[in-house]
């Protein structure tokens, strides 16, 4: 492509639009004099006048008007392309390490309500698990229970951990009262990972239990929160995390005995985090505060 220097076609851009050779040098941050210089050398590269002197101002010539038409456009595009292009190599990027139970329940519903207001950031969105840590792991925030280990780390926290029995309401309709602790020794139990979660809460009831293996194992929470929804048995659930299943009336709290009553679940960052992740984990812990 046989073009003309393009410092010299700015120059003409930005004097076309403000008809203006002292403006034009304003914009650009250079003198008057470096402007007429770029127009004049523009002038003999095309062989022709560009300005046309009408009093104390100018204007454009025919020539002028016809390349100020295609010039000024394709500036533009060019600029927006790069803004665009920048834009794409700097954004900024929050990666978010998440427990499934919260992830499920409550911050991916939710994440428009953040991102809306962010819509140039990069939002990614992984499973953690309780043994994750953000020394061990690339992420800017950390969702699980408890505070995260490691040195120079901020916890916000967001929901209690305590757990209570829960069933639906259609299983609670099927079978036999299920008012108090001894109640509950004969019916269907079903398990999060391990039964120790129910010898710790009937130990708390002051009830002897005595675990069996007849009722099913979940290993992933959620497979358990579906399963007991479905009205397969009564499952400890931490009453914080499941609040909107619970108002909702998909499920129905059987006691008000509960276990793991001084532990949470948290947000949590490094001190030297961006000021993105501390943004994410303050409207976060807000929303949940919230709903």
């Amino acid at each position: 492509m046989k073009l003309p220097p393009l410092s010299a076609i700015k120059a003409f851009e930005a004097t076309a639009r403000h008809l203006s050779f002292s403006r034009a040098a304003e914009e650009l941050f250079v003198t008057h004099a470096a402007v007429s210089h770029q127009i004049k050398n523009l002038e003999e590269w095309f062989g022709t006048k560009l300005f046309v002197r009408e009093g104390r101002g100018i204007r454009l010539s025919r020539s002028g008007e016809l390349l100020y038409r295609k010039v000024s456009p394709a500036l533009f595009d060019i600029a927006d392309a790069c803004r665009t292009v920048k834009m794409l190599v700097n954004k900024e990027s929050l990666t978010v390490g998440c427990i499934p139970s919260i992830a499920n329940r409550w911050l991916v519903p939710n994440l428009n309500t953040f991102t809306s207001f962010r819509p140039d950031l990069d939002v990614k969105i992984v499973y953690a698990t309780v043994d994750d840590t953000l020394e061990d792991n690339e992420l800017d925030v950390l969702i699980t229970t408890g505070q995260a280990k490691g040195h120079h780390i901020v916890s916000r926290w967001l929901f209690s951990r305590a757990n209570k029995p829960v069933c639906s309401k259609a299983f609670l309709q099927s079978h036999d009262p299920l008012n108090t602790p001894q109640q509950l020794l004969t019916a269907p139990l079903i398990h999060d990972e391990n039964r120790k979660g129910w010898q710790e809460w009937f130990e708390a009831a002051g009830v002897p239990w005595k675990a069996t293996d007849s009722w099913p194992l979940y290993q992933d929470f959620n497979l358990l929160a579906t399963a007991v929804i479905a009205g397969h048995g009564i499952a400890l659930c931490p009453v914080e995390v499941f609040r909107l299943e619970i108002e909702r009336g998909d499920l129905i709290i059987l006691s008000d005995i509960s276990t793991k009553n001084d532990m949470g679940y948290y947000a949590s960052y490094r001190e030297n985090t961006s000021d993105v992740a501390i943004h994410f984990v303050e409207w976060f812990a807000q929303f949940v505060a919230e709903h």
